[in-house]
């Protein structure tokens, strides 16, 4: 899948979607929805009819009602994109989320929104891999976690806190990892995609 985030779809819209399922590719739509209820329902909903879309993104600190909304506006579940959970941003650590009033470890916070999102109809979160083993342990092996902050081992973390390689991502049991600066900041950017894709398939 390709990725269009907020930057992307900032630039250029749903025109970027068109042009990515235009090329076959499906679509990871990381736009991270978070308002009241009835504007991100109208947004998801919007969301799910472009076309190739198979993951949407909510902020599950968004609370219950609100995915909720999202959920019920999606359309069946044959159909719609799956919805995922944004749990704790990656580029949050502990100090960070006591800044901004959230007190307490990161894995407790990241856990404790991966409940309520399954519980508000989510088919599964974005959280880091540190989080993978305990979200699984409290919603189960069917629902989705799709991991960002990948970074191979001579990469460089940037502004993300909790990073991961991807074997050790893998191995933690992620669905989807997010790749993304690690190969468009490459000066070789498809030899840097092979040799994460093959380190992908030897975890």
């Amino acid at each position: 899948m390709f990725k269009v985030g907020s930057q992307l779809f900032t630039s250029e819209g749903p025109k970027a979607v068109e042009k990515l399922s235009g090329l076959g590719c499906d679509i990871f739509l990381d736009l991270k929805f978070h308002d009241i209820p009835n504007t991100v329902s109208y947004a998801v909903a919007a969301a799910s009819r472009l076309k190739s879309v198979r993951l949407v993104t909510i902020h599950a600190s968004g609370g219950v009602e609100m995915m909720r909304a999202a959920r019920e506006s999606a359309g069946s579940k044959k159909t719609r994109p799956k919805l995922l959970g944004v749990t704790i941003l990656t580029s949050l650590n502990g100090e960070a989320l006591e800044r901004i009033g959230l007190a307490g470890p990161p894995s407790a916070r990241v856990v404790a929104l991966a409940r309520l999102a399954q519980e508000s109809g989510m088919d599964g979160v974005v959280a880091s891999a540190h989080e993978i083993r305990a979200i699984r342990g409290a919603c189960g092996p069917e629902f989705l976690i799709v991991v960002p902050g990948i970074r191979p081992a001579n990469a460089a973390g940037d502004d993300q806190s909790r990073v991961a390689t991807p074997s050790d991502a893998i191995r933690a049991g992620a669905d989807y990892l997010v790749v993304g600066r690690p190969i468009t900041a490459a000066p070789d950017p498809r030899a840097a995609a092979m040799q994460i894709a093959a380190e992908i398939a030897a975890a």
